[in-house]
């Protein structure tokens, strides 16, 4: 057993520490009035203190002697003496007590004190007033978090104020069509964003004609600037264009250092009331597209850029540069997608154009006739002048010359004496023709003119045409040489583009290859009509016990011949072969590979290989044969009698079951296709029920630009279960009228076989 000893010390500590704690206990009430965590104090009826406790004197700073005799409101701030008078007294009055009163107590020092108080008013049995109690609790941690959370919350208003400032910008932005509402949308919203005075947006145009070139600034759009400031900024462009748009987003003050550099743009800025320019770039994917500027004034209040007194100088905060970047950055892709939205409704139009003269030279009855008519869309469509300078017999001679305007026409008409077969071509057309390529005049200086033009009364003419830019394109067609094509622009027409240029060689080669384009569609489509009748099978023969119908449907888009194939043969004891493929391509090789394919396949049936011997004697003999594409297959051979089928399929869709109201695919496992590296085949057998109906068919049914073949597949088991029928010829034509819209990219081979019930 073990014991504990106390020794004679120990047990003397123990008693001295238990007398304090008892002594303690003894005077608890004083001791704990005097020195407890908080401030007591108590006052008569019209607050002067008449006791108080050591804490709080210690937090004054003031002995208690200086503190008795004090009114409360007298070691109050001046807030909390207005607050005291206003609110706390009143309160006490009415309701006896009041909890959690912040105030702010003086220190001898000065310095504030945060507190809440908590007072109850002591009154006699009659209601009358007779003392305040009350307790003060320092709150200056209290008061320090109060403030973060203030703080916190202000932020979050913040950012919740730039996010909606940001959502309302690229919502607006969205709906721009064109540059110019995008433009007109970033100055109106980042001007309201950023509680500027004035906002302009300049938008970087590089020369067409030379990359390397300074670009040019355009002043896209603006709101609140004054035109003179405007001015101003335009003239600090040239020169410094990089240099602002590399700067990123900063503000310029209108300063001293402002006027030592560009006194004129301060001037106007200092008189507009400006106190700060801020430049905010615009980008587009890392390119530079223009630049934002934004007017600050000197009393404006703004919530998302900080700011100062009026008269100083604003200061951009980390996210407020942000901001104004990230706006920068809409703005940019923006206007990249406004533009290209309205190149591409340029290009759009000048499709429409060249579609146009397509169709006129395709209902071409002869050449004469056919540049007239053309000559009539050319202008004023694309150009305001069109002159047709032909290679005759005899040399060469002007069979156009129109203008769009008819009062100019006559102009026109008197320049016809100083062109072939009277005089040598005029200047633009003579340079294309003798290069051999198009010459682009961007722009017709007088000086040029004087110098290339010949005669004054012709001088006289061209100049009332007031050309500002002109193309002439040379007319060839198999290597021979066969006019040029000049279109001329005035100046009331915006200068010819690099695109112009281009739709006016497009539209050159169409007139040059007219002819030589009818007579090799008229030979292509004669040869294709002609191949394909005879490379496909005849119609299939009678089988005992099975119905058969086939369908064939040509491609609508190019070479109408293809690839396509289907095929049934009778084979010795009451089997019957049946294949249908796709051969790689669309043209006159795709259909020959399908004959060598289709004569190979029927040589085969000699030996009644089954549907997977067939695939792996094509797959081994595909080199030997010297065939160029390569081929999906469906390979199948059916039991009259048993309705035994066996199917196997080179990478070929499977084929579709239509027996008692349900309708599904095979489960047939595809191999790899003809002309792949070979992989064995794998066969599917099952039995085909009486009344039962096959479709084949090759992926021209079921595939299309707009949708992946599984969706196309589900189209096809929609349309048979809805069209259902034991009749093979309804069912084709019910399907092709379902799926084979009238714009085909494909061909389609269609096969249904149907065991008699």
């Amino acid at each position: 057993m073990t014991t504990s000893r106390v020794t004679a010390g120990e047990r003397r500590e123990g008693g001295e520490d238990r007398g304090r704690l008892a002594q303690l206990l003894e005077d608890d009430p004083a001791d704990l009035y005097e020195n407890a965590p908080c401030g007591y104090l108590s006052t008569l009826s019209d607050g002067t203190i008449v006791k108080v406790n050591r804490t709080l004197c210690a937090w004054l700073g003031r002995p208690a002697e200086e503190v008795l005799r004090t009114r409360l409101r007298d070691l109050l701030s001046v807030g909390g003496q207005v607050f005291h008078d206003t609110h706390l007294t009143p309160l006490l009055r009415m309701q006896g007590a009041v909890r959690e009163v912040a105030l702010d107590v003086v220190r001898a020092d000065g310095s504030l004190l945060p507190c809440l108080v908590n007072a109850v008013e002591v009154r006699a049995p009659d209601g009358t007033p007779l003392m305040v109690r009350a307790t003060l609790f320092e709150a200056t941690a209290r008061r320090r978090y109060e403030r973060e959370i203030l703080a916190a919350r202000r932020a979050a208003e913040t950012s919740e104020a730039r996010s909606r400032a940001l959502q309302q910008f690229t919502a607006e932005l969205a709906a721009a069509v064109t540059v110019a509402d995008a433009a007109a949308v970033v100055v109106h919203r980042s001007r309201r964003a950023a509680r500027a005075a004035g906002a302009a947006l300049w938008l970087v145009e590089p020369d067409p004609h030379d990359r390397d070139a300074e670009p040019d600034v355009v002043l896209s759009a603006s709101e609140g600037m004054p035109a003179d400031l405007l001015r101003a900024l335009d003239e600090t462009s040239p020169g410094r264009v990089e240099e602002v748009l590399d700067a990123g987003v900063r503000t310029v003050p209108v300063s001293p250092a402002l006027h030592d550099s560009w006194p004129e743009v301060a001037r106007t800025a200092e008189a507009a009331g400006y106190s700060d320019l801020v430049v905010v770039p615009v980008t587009a994917d890392g390119d530079h597209l223009g630049a934002l500027a934004l007017a600050l004034s000197a009393g404006s209040d703004d919530d998302l850029i900080s700011l100062v007194d009026p008269g100083q100088h604003h200061s951009l905060s980390e996210a407020d540069a942000d901001l104004l970047a990230t706006l920068g950055r809409q703005a940019g892709q923006a206007l990249e997608r406004a533009r290209l939205h309205q190149e591409t409704a340029r290009q759009a139009e000048r499709s429409a154009f060249l579609l146009d003269a397509a169709r006129l030279l395709a209902r071409a009855t002869g050449v004469t006739e056919t540049v007239e008519r053309l000559a009539e869309m050319v202008v004023p469509r694309l150009a305001d002048m069109c002159l047709l300078d032909l290679v005759v017999e005899h040399g060469m001679e002007r069979v156009v010359a129109r203008h769009g305007d008819p009062a100019r026409q006559p102009l026109v008409d008197e320049l016809r004496a100083w062109a072939p077969p009277y005089r040598e071509l005029p200047a633009p057309a003579r340079a294309a023709l003798e290069a051999g390529h198009t010459r682009w005049f961007p722009a017709i200086a007088d000086e040029w003119l004087a110098e290339v033009v010949r005669d004054p009364v012709e001088l006289a003419a061209v100049q009332g045409l007031e050309l500002a830019s002109v193309i002439s394109v040379p007319l060839v067609a198999e290597g021979r040489s066969l006019g040029v094509m000049t279109l001329s622009a005035d100046r009331r027409r915006p200068p010819f583009t690099s695109a112009d240029v281009e739709l006016a060689e497009q539209l050159a080669l169409q007139v040059s290859l007219m002819m030589a384009k009818a007579q090799r569609f008229e030979l292509e489509a004669r040869t294709s009509h002609t191949l394909q009748a005879t490379l496909l099978p005849p119609a299939p023969p009678q089988v005992a016990g099975i119905s058969v119908a086939v369908r064939y449907l040509a491609a609508t888009y190019g070479v109408e011949i293809g690839g396509d194939f289907y095929d049934l043969a009778p084979l010795p004891g009451d089997q019957v072969a049946i294949a249908v493929g796709d051969v790689v391509g669309h043209d006159i090789t795709a259909a020959a590979t399908m004959g060598q394919l289709r004569s190979v396949y029927r040589a085969l049936l000699v030996e009644a290989p089954a549907p997977a011997a067939v695939i792996d004697r094509l797959q081994a003999s595909w080199p030997l044969l010297g065939l160029q594409r390569m081929a999906t297959a469906l390979f199948a051979t059916l039991d009259q009698t048993t309705g035994l089928l066996r199917v196997a399929s080179a990478g070929h869709p499977p084929p579709l079951l239509i027996a008692d109201g349900s309708v599904e695919f095979l489960p047939v496992l595809p191999s790899r296709m003809l002309g792949a590296p070979p992989a064995p085949a794998v066969e599917w057998c099952g039995v085909l029920p009486p009344g039962a109906t096959l479709v084949l068919f090759t992926d021209g049914l079921v595939e299309s630009r707009t949708s992946d073949i599984d969706a196309g597949l589900a189209r096809l088991r929609t349309a048979a279960r809805r069209r259902a029928t034991t009749d093979p010829d309804e069912l084709c034509d019910r399907l092709l009228g379902d799926l084979a819209g009238t714009h085909r990219a494909d061909d389609i081979a269609l096969l249904a076989l149907t065991r008699d019930a």
